[in-house]
């Protein structure tokens, strides 16, 4: 039985550090999400374990841990089902020549890079139990994405939405975490059939037939609830009993089939109605408590998993190092280089390419779920974070270095790269 008391106060804890590191960051004009996700890393064994064990024991006993994270895990998948609602088609659909170049760049180059360096990495840092294909698989997996969530705040905080950089980044991400999460399903596929929990037949064939039953039959119903949402003029709570139960229900299926619950609670909020209203009101109901409650659980459980006590060592360090230099060279570099050759000025080009190499909340998504299969280890883990976190941490910085707020104005989205409304989370 969870302790209760414990639980309360680990909640606590979790949210009072979570809001003082991120207003801590925001003073330092970096988003706050940068900062919670900080204070999650605070709290593990980086910092609290290591200055204070006694009281880290006593705080996060690993008997406690199971509660902490089913709690964090239902935050995730309603963030995942929020991030699938607010993907607007639009992005996807009647891009410029730029974005759709710079869009499959930002894929390729850093799927390429990390894929090569798992050469290197996987005879140090795996073993047997992993294939050496579900390993390289997996680290382009997570080179290739960026978070697009954070970079959308950073867009918005910043007025770049209506710009030419704001509109090929904000579509090029939208292009990349769909990509990266469809390559990761994969990954996660062929890693669980091989350990033989799941038949990689049942896996394909079964999400397969699910995404076709949720895009098929399920999507064109939904827009029954968007008629009765303008008809009763606000979206009800039995509307949103309904929407839930259809998250989680997507949610159960694809972990059944093999895969993760996380992938059917992003697909059921992709085939959600995107009418402005509705998915403002969607997203009103459920993104407080999910950012402000939830999410930092997730930070919290992803700091207690990270050990940046196991990259010990010149070599190790050096292994760390190497990571963060291919994250960076595949995503700012190829980003940059299609941007530019595509048409758009160096300063252009190279602001678009420090926007994709953000990777934040959606880096940790999938280390976390890498962690959970096997496929890395946890130092291997330790040091995907720390390139999560530096990416995410260099590009507000870099973005003022390259494209100053000065220059925000002078070149304005054309008007069929025109964005749609974006996430706020």
């Amino acid at each position: 039985m969870p302790n209760l008391l414990l639980l309360l106060v680990q909640i606590g804890v979790v949210l009072v550090a979570a809001r003082l590191v991120g207003l801590l960051f925001r003073y330092f004009k970096q988003p706050q999400v940068v900062g919670e996700m900080v204070a999650g890393i605070l709290l593990g064994p980086s910092l609290l374990g290591w200055a204070a064990p006694e009281i880290s024991a006593q705080l996060f006993p690993a008997a406690s841990l199971g509660f902490l994270n089913s709690l964090s895990q239902v935050g995730l998948l309603i963030f995942m089902f929020l991030v699938g609602v607010e993907l607007d088609p639009r992005l996807l659909r009647g891009k410029s020549h730029t974005a759709l170049v710079t869009s499959h760049a930002s894929i390729v180059a850093p799927f390429f890079l990390g894929a090569l360096l798992s050469l290197f990495l996987y005879p140090r840092l795996s073993h047997d139990g992993v294939t050496f294909t579900g390993f390289a698989l997996f680290m382009g997996a997570a080179m290739s994405v960026t978070a697009f969530p954070v970079l959308a705040r950073i867009l918005g905080e910043r007025g770049l939405l209506k710009t030419r950089v704001g509109t090929v980044a904000i579509a090029c991400a939208a292009v990349d975490d769909v990509t990266a999460w469809c390559i990761l399903a994969g990954v996660v596929a062929v890693v669980r059939s091989g350990s033989g929990a799941t038949s990689l037949w049942l896996t394909v064939g079964g999400s397969a037939a699910f995404v076709a039953v949720m895009v098929v039959g399920i999507r064109p119903v939904l827009a029954s609830v968007e008629g009765a949402f303008h008809r009763r003029g606000k979206l009800t709570q039995d509307l949103l009993g309904l929407i839930l139960l259809l998250g989680l229900a997507s949610a159960w299926v694809t972990e059944y089939v093999g895969i993760h619950a996380l992938f059917g609670a992003f697909l059921a909020g992709a085939i959600m109605p995107k009418g402005e209203r509705f998915v403002h009101a969607l997203t009103e109901k459920l993104e407080d408590v999910t950012v402000v409650l939830l999410l930092p659980l997730f930070f919290a459980f992803t700091g207690l998993r990270t050990a940046f006590g196991l990259v010990q060592g010149a070599e190790m360090w050096g292994y760390a190092a190497l990571i963060i230099l291919v994250a960076v060279a595949g995503k700012w570099g190829g980003s940059t280089l299609a941007a530019r050759f595509s048409g758009m000025t160096w300063r252009e080009a190279g602001a678009v390419g420090v926007l994709m190499n953000t990777r934040g909340l959606m880096e940790l998504v999938i280390l976390n779920i890498g962690l959970d299969i096997g496929v890395i280890s946890p130092a291997l883990f330790a040091m995907m974070v720390l390139m999560a976190l530096v990416t995410t941490f260099m590009t507000a910085p870099l973005l003022e270095w390259i494209y100053p707020t000065r220059l925000i104005g002078q070149n304005p989205a054309r008007p069929a790269e025109a964005p749609a409304a974006c996430v706020s989370v």
